[in-house]
């Protein structure tokens, strides 16, 4: 760690860094930020930033506001869309109280948390996600509704469209900063594109995830357009999704992959997945944290009338229809065996979701779950009637419902913590509130005219 301060001290004073932006999230997942002189990283190293806690979302509770933020140098890069005029560059900081404990609502500290448990049992957690987002020709909108860039759809190809620029300078500032792109293309809404990241360990991908979102913002402002990851902004059309590859490493070995077994999955692999299908409802509040999220889930589209989200509880093999998927075996790629969350919005809080991802999963590995049979037809095309009999349950289909089962779950409480598990719930709570007391547009359009 020492190598990595004298690092970022010697690159700062040989690159002529003007700022160093310290981040880190609130409890919803809501990037924080705090610039300082170069002179003052050093002190920063040592001691940490002072700051009142209790400001934050969710951080601390009054009567224990003081905190402090201690840069992590292993995230120092600078930022790229900064250019030559006052170079900047950012580390995320860890948050601590003034005698040195992790502070219990950290975001990044409740995943280290979860992540030492693992490591306790010998994993390695790392994840892969495939983020989407809308680009729009602004925020604003009248009656009908934001307005995409283009009308393009999956995988197209649209010569001088915005799209591509944007997505290229995209990659190459997303690459600038350390964060290395697998795909990136057109998605199936009109103006919505998507960018995987390459595979990390779990606490990397989450820091990365917080920079993706705000290059793509920046890229946008830059571009003249409006980036949203919003789960559902437009009618009709797909959300946006972050769906989620994972997998355990036992040193350099998948703990998923197993020669013979089927699909070529392991004991742990079937274990891990039948823990995420058992916690799926309880963890849906933080995965899908939004009233829009179940818009998403459930509000379909024009090329699937339940939409491309998945909305029951079930797995499959190379099955997109399903809430977890066992993509193709590759042959001679064992150490590519992984499972596929396809539920979580790109909106999502990384941190605490990926908490909660690996918590079920290791629950199903401690506890020996029983993995159900796998889905082999596609979900949604199934009525009603032929999914009950078939024993599949559903995803909320309300963030009320959501809330309602993640406030009955030890184990998101135990993961969470008391104080992030306290705050989600009374923040989810104010939010259905609020949107429970609004007339919509399509009441309006309904009932006006008739009642």
């Amino acid at each position: 760690m020492d190598k990595q301060r004298d690092f970022v001290l010697r690159t700062i004073e040989e690159r002529g860094i003007k700022f160093v932006r310290l981040w880190f999230t609130d409890v919803i997942g809501t990037l924080k930020s705090v610039a300082i002189a170069p002179a003052e990283v050093e002190g920063a190293f040592a001691e940490g930033l002072g700051f009142d806690g209790s400001a934050i979302e969710g951080l601390t509770r009054s009567y224990e506001a003081d905190v402090l933020a201690h840069p992590d140098p292993t995230t120092f890069q600078i930022l790229p869309w900064r250019g030559q005029v006052d170079p900047t560059a950012r580390m995320f900081c860890d948050i601590t109280t003034p005698d040195g404990q992790p502070a219990v609502a950290d975001p990044r500290n409740v995943l280290k948390r979860t992540l030492a448990k693992a490591a306790e049992r010998g994993f390695t957690f790392y994840t892969h996600p495939e983020v989407e987002f809308y680009l729009l020709k602004s925020a604003e909108f009248g009656v009908d509704g934001p307005q995409p860039v283009d009308r393009a759809g999956y995988f197209d190809n649209v010569p001088g469209g915005t799209a591509h620029d944007f997505r290229r300078q995209s990659v190459r500032m997303l690459e600038d900063l350390g964060i290395s792109v697998e795909f990136s293309h057109h998605e199936a809404g009109p103006g919505q594109n998507e960018i995987d990241l390459r595979y990390a360990d779990a606490l990397t991908t989450a820091d990365n995830i917080m920079t993706f979102r705000t290059v793509i913002k920046e890229v946008a402002i830059e571009q003249g357009v409006y980036a949203t990851f919003m789960p559902k902004p437009l009618s009709g059309e797909p959300g946006s999704g972050m769906h989620t590859h994972m997998s355990l490493f036992e040193g350099d070995s998948n703990a998923f992959y197993e020669a013979g077994g089927q699909y070529q999955l392991s004991t742990i692999g079937r274990q891990f997945i039948a823990g995420l299908l058992r916690h799926a409802p309880e963890i849906t509040a933080v995965t899908n944290q939004f009233v829009n999220s179940y818009k998403r889930l459930w509000g379909g589209s024009a090329q699937n009338k339940l939409g491309e989200a998945p909305s029951f509880i079930t797995w499959g093999h190379n099955n997109r229809s399903a809430l977890v998927r066992v993509p193709l075996y590759k042959p001679n790629k064992g150490q590519s065996a992984r499972v596929e969350y396809r539920a979580i919005d790109s909106a999502a809080n990384p941190y605490l979701a990926f908490s909660l991802l690996l918590a079920a999963g290791l629950k199903g590995i401690e506890e020996e779950y029983e993995l159900p049979s796998e889905a082999e037809d596609n979900v949604w095309s199934l009525s009603d009637a032929e999914r009950s009999a078939l024993g599949y349950q559903q995803l909320p289909a309300s963030l009320d419902r959501a809330v309602g089962l993640m406030e009955e779950s030890e184990l998101v409480a135990e993961t969470l913590g008391e104080q992030v598990f306290n705050y989600v719930l009374l923040n989810k709570r104010q939010e259905w509130k609020e949107y429970r007391a609004q007339v919509t547009p399509y009441e309006l359009k309904s009932n006006l005219a008739t009642l």
